[in-house]
């Protein structure tokens, strides 16, 4: 049971956190499209930063969503 808990803390932690991480992940999609096209391969850009701000939230309020229907199972016995 403790490890629900915990996957509904990381699942908040991203909501609540998305926007620097999403910032994190974007700057380094960034660098590594940088570095691919300067070796000649053609990559798509990256996201926007909303959008990705966006993908985070939705997949941390996801996550906790899960959660929060697992332990509810579980502790009624379905």
């Amino acid at each position: 049971m403790l490890l629900e808990f915990v996957k509904l803390a990381v699942g908040l932690a991203i909501a609540l956190f998305h926007q620097p991480l999403a910032d994190y992940i974007l700057e380094q999609e960034r660098t590594l499209v940088v570095l691919l096209r300067q070796r000649g391969l053609t990559v798509p850009g990256s996201l926007t930063q909303r959008m990705a701000r966006n993908i985070y939230f939705s997949l941390g309020i996801f996550v906790a969503s899960v959660q929060i229907l697992h332990i509810w199972m579980m502790t009624h016995g379905r």
